[in-house]
């Protein structure tokens, strides 16, 4: 089994897009550990929240991604066949992800998650992002800069 990069990963500005690619190959290959969620079948689901904010469909982007190419031929592929953010609505969604579950209606979901992997006195980990990089082994990021 193997774990994506970090949601830090940038692609043309936007974090996280590198880390959906990252799954959905990983889950073709059958290597992606069997607790990850992968697809938009919750609407909370980060998949769910970038495809919906690059206006693509995500079994689209799936079969996209599975026929090859880099991670930005991709994201220019999404740009075609959905919508090109500007560079501030770029930002926006980058802190956005970047801070959920720090002081937002995601906090409790955290905690909980945190709790149940026995972190929950880490205080080091206080977005979601910071618990799948705990998770994958690497240390949590004391802020997002870009």
């Amino acid at each position: 089994m193997q774990t994506p990069c970090s949601d830090y990963k940038e692609t043309k500005g936007l974090v996280y897009f590198a880390r959906m690619l990252d799954k959905i190959r990983l889950h073709a290959q059958g290597q992606l550990p069997a607790d990850y969620f992968v697809g938009v079948e919750d609407p909370t689901f980060f998949d769910a929240r970038c495809t919906r904010f690059l206006g693509v469909d995500y079994e689209e982007l799936a079969i996209r991604t599975l026929q090859g190419g880099s991670d930005e031929e991709i994201l220019e592929w999404c740009f075609k066949h959905g919508r090109q953010p500007t560079e501030e609505e770029s930002a926006i969604w980058s802190a956005f992800l970047c801070k959920r579950g720090w002081r937002d209606d995601a906090t409790a979901d955290l905690q909980a998650a945190k709790q149940r992997a026995g972190w929950d006195k880490r205080e080091d980990i206080q977005t979601w992002v910071d618990l799948h990089d705990a998770e994958e082994g690497r240390a949590p990021r004391a802020t997002y800069t870009r």
